[in-house]
Order: C-alpha cells, then structure tokens, then sequence
C-alpha cells in the first residue's frame, strides 16, 4: 500500500456526523484475577446491555461496528493514557474520537496494574509473551461481549511489540495499528539513547555490560548495576526486559498477511520517522502515514523545542494532534 501523505489524506477523510456512543465496563480473564477495560461504542453495538426484547437486532447490528483494542505504552500508564509520571488522557481522546465515527474501542489496564491490580501479584513480574496472551484474552472477551467477527489491535509504542508479538498466535485480529512503534530490537535503541547523553559517560561501559548480558539471556545482580542504572536495569524488571530484548519488531512484521497501519509522529522525541520506514520495509503492503506535528504521546508540537515537547506529557486538557483519528478511522473503514 503507497505511502499515506498526512495532508493528502487528511482533506480525503470528511467529517463525520455526531454518533452517540455509550460507555461501560469490560472484563478479560487474567492468570489470578480479571483484566479490566472500558468500552465505548456507538449506541446500541454494546450487544449484551441491549434490551431483551431487541437483543437479536442489535447483535447482528453490532456485529458490523469495527472495534478496535488499544494496548497502551509500557511502565504504569492507565487505560486512559494517564500514570505517576504522564498525563495525556491520549488514549480516551482517541477512543472518543473514533466513537465520534462509529468505530468501538476497547482500552484497558495491564495486568497488575490500576483496575487490573488483582491480576498477578507482582506487576514487574511480566513478558511481552504475558501481554500477547492478555491480547489473545481480551480478544475473545471483545468478539463474545460485541459479536465482533474480528478485533483491530493498535498497539502504542511498547504496546506495537505487544501487538506484533500477538498477532502471530491470535487469528481473531482483524489487522493491526503500529502508532510510534519502535522498528529496531530494543537494544538498539537503548544503546543509541544511553550514548545520545553526554551525561551518562561515567556509566556507559556498566549500561553496555548489562545489556549485553541481557541480552544473551542472563540476569545481572543489583551489585553489578551502577546505582544511576538501577531504574532501567533494576533485577525485579529483568525478565520482562529479556523477554523484549529478544525480538525484532521488524522480524515479527515480516510476512504477515493482514493489514498494517503505521503511524508515526514526527515531532516524537522517542521513536524516529527511521523506525517506521524500517517497519514498512519488513511489510511493504503496509499503509505509512507521517503526521507533520505529532509527538510519541498523539499530541501537537509546532518547534523543535524539547521543553514543549515534553510538557504535552502532562497535560491532558490538549487535544490530539491533527489527523491521528482520521487516519485511524480511514484504514479502519477503507
């Protein structure tokens, strides 16, 4: 599929009519308790809070309604794209966005985390494997709760490798949404953002040392870690980060046989246009699409200013960028 010109496409999307939608609550099973998520769809596509007396109609009605699953970012951020540290509301917006144009969304809180808390004990305890069978989870839940024949899965940043780890074991995805995904293995871009930072030249041959034993599948001691590294390579993380370590995202897109968006911002101080073309490369049939003024978090920057970038990170009250719901929306319903 040509490469999608965010202007072009931009003025081809119209503007859709007001479509009331609905919200409410939405379970998949987890290893020791729920996962949560919530659920906004158009009027009447919510097939199980539909009155009796109409309940065959709206099925079959809702069966047509595409859904899309957003799986969010890593560390504690919350079906809405909120956590200790960032505030974006990005992933409510974009859930009502897309509510606006008659496409459902499932977001939802990773396992150990927020509403999902009783899930497993230990939220640092994860794999990108875990994840993926979550997907797999929420998946089934999505296609028995809206009658669903498939589900979309768009997969945010971390949340891409969620998504392409999952595809290769979940039929039931309708396609896939990579928004700032990273196109290289994680080590790769660790290392090029470890020695990006004059600042971290008095720890860069400990940061190089761990990696390399993580990633040949070895866990390091805390003693062996430089106190400055310890939030990056803390040993209660080292699982999951060995788990990521160990994929190429580029590896997993190639070959696979259902459609792939690629979104990208280019204003993302976190993941680069390069990323994106490279996993276009591994999938040439994917749609591209570069948004002039996005950053990683979905919102609007205007400067090549770092300060404004990151200050978008806590404020949920901004808008998302231009087009990111309309592309979205497009591929979704071309």
């Amino acid at each position: 599929m040509p490469l999608l010109a965010t202007v072009a496409m931009a003025a081809a999307i119209q503007s859709a009519a007001f479509v009331p939608f609905v919200q409410s609550d939405i379970d998949a099973p987890g290893p020791h308790g729920p996962l949560r998520g919530t659920l906004l769809s158009a009027a009447a596509h919510d097939a199980s809070a539909s009155a009796s007396a109409s309940a065959s109609a709206s099925a079959s009605a809702s069966a047509t309604v595409p859904v899309v699953l957003i799986v969010p970012v890593s560390g504690p951020t919350d079906r809405n794209g909120n956590g200790p540290l960032v505030r974006t509301s990005a992933y409510r917006l974009l859930a009502e966005g897309l509510a606006s144009r008659g496409i459902a969304s499932v977001r939802i809180d990773k396992r150990g985390m927020f509403g999902s808390a009783s899930a497993i004990a230990d939220a640092d305890d994860v794999s990108i494997d875990d994840y993926a069978s979550d997907v797999h989870a929420w998946v089934t839940s999505i296609r028995q709760r809206t009658g669903a024949s498939c589900v979309w899965v768009l997969g945010h940043s971390e949340g891409g490798l969620v998504a392409l780890a999952a595809a290769r074991e979940t039929v039931d995805i309708c396609g896939l949404i990579l928004v700032s995904t990273a196109g290289r293995p994680l080590a790769q871009v660790l290392k090029a953002q470890l020695k990006a930072n004059p600042a971290n030249a008095p720890v860069l041959d400990n940061a190089m040392s761990v990696l390399a034993s993580l990633e040949a599948g070895t866990s390091v001691p805390a003693g062996q870690i430089d106190p400055a590294l310890l939030p990056l390579f803390r040993p209660s993380v080292q699982r999951f980060l060995m788990s990521e370590l160990s994929l190429d995202p580029a590896a997993l897109l190639s070959g696979y046989a259902k459609p792939v968006l690629i979104l990208q911002g280019l204003r993302d101080l976190q993941v680069a246009r390069e990323d994106a073309e490279r996993l276009q490369r591994a999938d040439p049939r994917a749609a591209l699409a570069l948004v002039a003024n996005a950053n990683h978090v979905l919102k609007t920057v205007r400067t090549d200013d770092p300060s404004e970038n990151i200050a978008t990170y806590t404020n949920p009250d901004l808008p998302l960028a231009d087009s990111i719901v309309g592309v979205i929306s497009a591929f979704v319903r071309r």
